[in-house]
């Protein structure tokens, strides 16, 4: 790594009473400066009567209102602390839950965006001697390809920037630069894998060693390997670090070796998990992931609520970090479906179609019937249909979820389709036609 570089940050291996300390200082100075600078949460603070001088712990923030996407939406531009002549970039959401949202950027917020990313990939056992090949893009006003570049970067590692998609041309840059290291959707890993293997190419020997896995989870909420994650290990062996992150936050969840959960870096964000009420739930239990950011300029977001389900661990890892953990993301509050009396969360669904070899690709789509009730249609794309599939996959539903959706096959192209439209960013798994909304996730 580049000299003075640590390889864990000091502030994560102090114990949580320490951390505590510095965090509130930071949440203090952030008060202070939201109240005079964010016409947004002066104007919330003056309507909750909020005394900044009471806040003299992290409980004390159960005394502000959560802030909402829906906020975000509404009073966008309200959030800017800036002038404009301070805004570097301009970076928006993917909308996966509602309309985008878009960021203003200071020369200030790239450099804690570049700090962020490179002491992820630092906690995922990066180093300057690695080359990143990144399997994703880095225009169309998208956060995480500009800071996966920035964060290689400040590592002082070799960047690659391909793009998404091209298996092709992703395997040509495998052969002449020799990058170590790919960060990319975990499924797309299994489309590399079957260009290979058609092509004839001996990618267990290729120079990729390690993936950074982005946007779709590997491990289940044991932190087992996956469907995906288990596909990829047994037929290439790859060293798998899953990352958590949204754009709100411009902050990454990363894990080390150890694979136990990204790694939280309390002097970049405070986070709070909490329930329907707003109330921090304990440890084993799921809450919505709330974020405090620390060190944003342009707009600092306070007790944002992301809509991501997680659970949180406070052990110490093996690795030496002693900073909370966070685990797989099992869900969005959103997205939550109450199908036949059971609730479920779309990446449920995805776990059991991702283990079905026949299936190539598919679509998850949720609607209300003509009693208001949540009803699932799963379009699938399949090469061949084989007899009694439908049935079979039915009864892996029903194993694992006790229902089982509709099944609609489609052809291959058609899903590839839906999955990709022309504006998108992202691979769409799941479309919400609940009252009329227009929700994606990837």
């Amino acid at each position: 790594m580049p000299p003075g570089w640590d390889f864990i940050p000091e502030i994560e291996k102090q114990p949580s009473d320490v951390v505590e300390k510095y965090q509130v200082e930071k949440l203090v100075n952030l008060l202070h400066y939201l109240s005079g600078n964010s016409a947004f949460y002066s104007a919330l603070f003056k309507q909750c009567g909020l005394d900044i001088g009471a806040i003299r712990t992290l409980k004390d923030l159960s005394h502000i209102p959560p802030t909402t996407k829906n906020d975000l939406q509404l009073y966008n531009l309200d959030f800017i602390c800036v002038g404009q002549e301070k805004i570097i970039d301009y970076i928006t959401t993917s909308g996966t839950l509602g309309d985008p949202v878009t960021l203003a950027m200071t020369d200030q917020d790239l450099n804690r965006l570049a700090y962020n990313e490179a002491i992820s990939f630092a906690c995922a056992d990066g180093s300057s001697n690695d080359i990143y090949q990144l399997a994703l893009t880095i225009d169309k006003r998208f956060m995480a390809g500009l800071a996966y570049w920035m964060g290689a970067r400040k590592l002082g590692a070799g960047v690659v920037r391909v793009g998404g998609g091209i298996p092709e041309l992703q395997w040509d840059t495998v052969q002449r630069l020799s990058p170590t290291t790919i960060v990319c959707v975990p499924s797309f890993i299994l489309k590399l894998i079957e260009y290979a293997e058609q092509q004839k190419i001996d990618y267990r020997n290729s120079s990729l060693k390690k993936a950074v896995c982005i946007g779709e989870p590997i491990r289940n909420p044991d932190f087992t390997l996956g469907p995906i994650g288990t596909r990829i290990k047994e037929k290439w062996g790859l060293a798998l670090y899953s990352t958590y992150a949204s754009t709100e936050m411009s902050t990454a969840f990363t894990e080390c070796g150890q694979g136990k959960g990204g790694h939280h870096h309390p002097e970049l964000i405070i986070v709070e998990f909490l329930d329907e009420k707003d109330t921090p739930v304990r440890e084993g239990e799921a809450g919505e992931v709330t974020i405090t950011t620390l060190g944003v300029e342009g707009m600092p977001l306070l007790r944002y609520k992301t809509g991501d389900i997680c659970f949180h661990y406070t052990d110490p890892c093996p690795c030496g970090r002693q900073s909370m953990r966070l685990g797989p993301v099992i869900g969005r509050k959103n997205q939550m479906i109450k199908f036949k009396g059971t609730t479920l969360y779309p990446y449920a669904l995805y776990d059991i179609l991702d283990n079905l070899q026949e299936v190539a690709n598919y679509v998850v789509e949720v609607y209300t019937d003509e009693i208001g009730t949540d009803q699932i249609l799963i379009r699938i794309g399949c090469e061949q249909i084989p007899q009694g599939f439908e049935k079979e996959i039915k009864d892996h539903f029903r194993a694992r979820l006790r229902v089982a959706p509709a099944i609609r096959f489609e052809s291959i192209d058609y899903i590839n389709k839906i999955q990709n439209p022309r504006s998108g960013r992202k691979t769409v798994k799941f479309i919400d036609h609940r009252n009329n909304k227009k929700q994606q996730d990837n």
